[in-house]
């Protein structure tokens, strides 16, 4: 057991997120996602939720202050401006951990998000069962204080 760690914080999740170097990308998706045929590393958390994936990643991950889009989304197919409400409360934790404002979850079609997610560092797939749970986190870095 280690302190100050949530029980989302496996082996597993913190070995990718300790892994990646900036620039990396993990993928976070839903229970219908295809992970375990598209990822390059899988880590199983099927008994949570995105939400709570999100938030357990960006506790300990910077986002990439460079990249002009470091958290995209599955856009909904047919309506792509359309934001599901898992993707609204995403953005919500990704506001609360880096800033209100300071970066939006930018919308990439199905397909293009099907593609980009088999070059990632990892696909983390959760238990979440709303459809369009998927978004990308792309890893920034942590400037000496």
């Amino acid at each position: 057991m280690l302190k100050n760690l949530s029980r989302l914080h496996t082996p597993d999740l913190l070995h990718a997120l300790a892994s990646m170097g900036h620039g990396d990308e993990i993928v976070l998706v839903d229970a219908n996602y295809p992970a375990a045929s598209l990822a390059q590393r899988l880590v199983c958390l099927y008994g949570a939720n995105l939400p709570e994936i999100v938030d357990a990643c960006l506790q300990l991950m910077p986002l990439d202050g460079f990249a002009d889009q470091p958290a995209l989304r599955m856009e909904v197919v047919g309506t792509p401006a359309q934001i599901p409400d898992i993707q609204q409360e995403c953005q919500a934790l990704i506001d609360l951990h880096e800033g209100t404002g300071r970066f939006t979850l930018g919308g990439i079609e199905r397909q293009a998000f099907y593609s980009r997610s088999r070059e990632a560092y990892a696909i983390v797939a959760t238990g979440e069962q709303r459809p369009y749970g998927c978004i990308i986190l792309k890893k920034g870095v942590i400037l000496p204080s």
